[in-house]
């Protein structure tokens, strides 16, 4: 998906730190209750210490359609996640993204006219009728509105596997996009095997699978992946049980599955920190996700050694464009009156991306 932020004005990418703190703070004291800034937890520190809320994706959609007084929202996340939060906020607040260009490479990896043609080819194999299609929330809005429409559902890294049991009382295959990890390690868990599963390549005519293989599995999984947590190998976690024998792996279901079996606790981002606050003075925890994260979980708790598995850090290049000076410029924007970066999504796929949500929540 293309799209195009325009370079901020000198006097934003030439202010210092501290005036740049400044700034953000004058501009956030003035629009008061009438901006309501989210930070996901991968965002660097100089953004998030200015989030009125911090969690995954969903979480903070959810929270920014309960703050009907906050007519501006600003999202120091990526796009889809703005989409999620325009689709459950109401008509008179406005979402905006502080850069446009803060998308989502595993989200981009799925996109509507290729999930459209897998769907044509899928119903010329095999009973379409019995294939539900899941889709991440890490997923563009237009997609979320394809499987509201095709009796399909959203799911999140924390309810994967509620919604895949709900799916299979309704059908016999599932089409899961855009991650293929996530749906894998569910389905590992629900007990299925390799055999169990495929993974459907968008880029090849039926997927580069054989009509037989389409038929046979239960699992067509979208080849996606999160370029962050994909970098995490079994090695990484020999290293450091190498170096720390009594210590402790969490990892999100992102990570491969071979990383997923060596790891003590797989869950979401929310999962990890509640594990990371539990686990008991003097441990050391190697993490399998985003290392902005990582760090801050360190820096929160020094009662432990909480360090990334990967030891080149790797941070999520589309989650770093946000920035002080992108955060500054759109709030001073909203004092001046403008309203810059605002995300809109269709009231068709508002609709249906709405279908699918909520059938969601209705099995979680």
């Amino acid at each position: 998906m293309i799209r195009i932020q325009s370079p901020l004005p000198d006097n934003y990418t030439a202010a210092s730190p501290a005036e740049l703190e400044a700034r953000i703070a004058v501009a956030k004291s003035t629009l008061g209750k009438d901006v309501f800034i989210l930070g996901h937890h991968y965002q660097r520190d100089e953004v998030i210490r200015w989030a009125d809320a911090r969690g995954d994706s969903f979480k903070l959609a959810k929270l920014a359609s309960q703050r009907p007084e906050a007519s501006s929202i600003v999202f120091c996340g990526v796009h889809f996640m703005a989409e999620a939060a325009d689709i459950l906020t109401a008509d008179h607040q406005r979402v905006i993204l502080p850069d446009l260009n803060a998308g989502c490479s595993m989200a981009d990896m799925a996109d509507i006219d290729s999930v459209e043609e897998a769907w044509e080819a899928l119903a010329a194999t095999c009973d379409i009728e019995r294939v539900v299609p899941i889709t991440y929330m890490n997923s563009a809005a237009n997609l979320k509105a394809f499987v509201g429409r095709h009796g399909g559902a959203v799911c999140t890294s924390s309810n994967a596997r509620a919604v895949l049991e709900w799916a299979f009382e309704r059908g016999d295959k599932v089409l899961f996009f855009p991650d293929q990890h996530l749906g894998r390690n569910t389905g590992h868990q629900m007990g299925y095997t390799e055999s169990d599963m495929a993974v459907w390549n968008p880029r090849l005519d039926l997927g580069g699978l054989t009509e037989a293989q389409v038929k046979d599995v239960t699992f067509l999984l979208w080849k996606g992946h999160c370029s962050v947590h994909q970098r995490f190998q079994p090695s990484h976690i020999d290293t450091f049980r190498a170096a720390n024998p009594a210590g402790l792996v969490i990892v999100h279901p992102e990570c491969s599955h071979e990383v997923c079996e060596m790891a003590d606790q797989v869950g979401s981002t929310e999962f990890i920190i509640e594990a990371v606050a539990a686990a008991a003075p003097g441990t050391a925890i190697g993490i399998g996700t985003e290392i902005h994260m990582v760090n801050r979980l360190g820096a929160e708790h020094p009662e432990l050694t909480v360090t990334s598995l990967d030891p080149l850090v790797c941070p999520c290049s589309t989650m770093f464009r946000v920035d002080a000076p992108h955060l500054c410029w759109v709030l001073e924007e909203l004092v001046a009156g403008r309203t810059p970066n605002q995300i809109v999504v269709d009231p068709e796929t508002t609709e249906w991306a709405k279908v699918a949500l909520d059938r969601m929540l209705a099995i979680t």
